[in-house]
């Protein structure tokens, strides 16, 4: 009889992607091992197998529930009812806000979603498209409009929005002076205005 996985959010399923993480952010997917795993969570290492099917499985939870929190977050800034600037201040913001708020899991989802085999590689890459999608919209229709300048490069500009936000977690520290929120709104004035006409 085939082993019934729990893909819940229970308790124990949370802590586990939560270790899962925080571990690959530290070490890299290929440096943690399962007893890696087992000892964060004071299991033994055959225990985990009651609650996960492999290594691979956590890796594209964190991976899955990073890409969850940009697209909820992008959505809501690119359907806000005001102009493309601001609505893209908001997309900003939001994608600075959530890199740093899961700043592990973060850069799980920003580096180590390339380990995943290929069909799940393809489902992390249609999520990817959803974002992306998000911010293009924002900038197509803040240059129909004339919101932003008529002569942008749409494919470099949005590459350039998701860019400074996603290498928040290669320099970003707890404990310094801006908040997330502050950095979000620097950038996104440094970025914002240098799309305007």
């Amino acid at each position: 009889m085939a082993q019934v996985i729990d893909r819940t959010h229970s308790p124990r399923r949370v802590e586990m992607v939560r270790a899962a993480a925080r571990l690959f952010s530290e070490r890299g997917y290929h440096g943690t091992s399962m007893q890696h795993l087992a000892d964060a969570l004071g299991l033994l290492r055959g225990s985990l197998y009651a609650h996960i099917g492999s290594k691979e499985e956590l890796l594209y939870d964190v991976v899955d529930e990073g890409a969850q929190r940009f697209i909820e977050r992008g959505r809501e800034a690119a359907d806000l009812d005001a102009p493309a600037p601001d609505r893209l201040r908001r997309f900003l913001i939001a994608h600075v806000e959530t890199a740093i708020e899961h700043l592990e899991a973060g850069t799980v989802f920003l580096n180590e979603w390339r380990y995943l085999s290929d069909g799940l590689q393809d489902e992390v890459k249609a999520k990817r498209d959803i974002y992306e999608a998000q911010v293009r919209r924002i900038i197509e229709e803040g240059v129909a409009r004339g919101e932003f300048r008529s002569d942008l490069d749409i494919t470099l500009t949005v590459t350039l929005v998701l860019s400074a936000g996603n290498w928040i977690y290669a320099w970003y520290r707890p404990g310094g002076a801006l908040t997330p929120t502050q950095i979000g709104e620097k950038y996104s004035d440094l970025l914002v205005r240098g799309l305007g006409r």
